[in-house]
């Protein structure tokens, strides 16, 4: 079960806005930072429910293979693109971010 309160979902966005502008980081990674490294779909749920979009980035978060989510909850695909291309993330033809390049390494 997912904890509330000071649980599960305040400890995803306390990493998630630690991601700086320019970088990226997996559901993985974030689930490892908080220690709980089997969890990353929980992390993505969690992102789902973002209770402060635009302050906690979570279009930074992409999957293990640095592909981006077609289900990003605010606003599809495109606009996770657009916001990651506007901090200078590059983003390839197929949607991939090159994560020997962007990740953040300081979850």
């Amino acid at each position: 079960m997912i904890e509330h309160g000071n649980g599960f979902f305040e400890r995803v966005y306390d990493v998630v806005k630690n991601i700086p502008e320019g970088k990226v980081s997996t559901y993985g990674d974030v689930a490892r930072a908080i220690g709980a490294p089997r969890c990353a779909r929980q992390v993505g749920w969690a992102l789902h429910c973002n209770p402060q979009p635009g302050v906690i980035p979570c279009h930074r978060v992409v999957f293990a293979d640095g592909s981006l989510t077609s289900g990003f909850a605010f606003g599809g695909i495109d606009i996770q693109k657009a916001m990651l291309l506007s901090e200078g993330v590059e983003v390839s033809a197929d949607n991939k971010i090159n994560l020997k390049k962007f990740r953040w390494e300081g979850g």
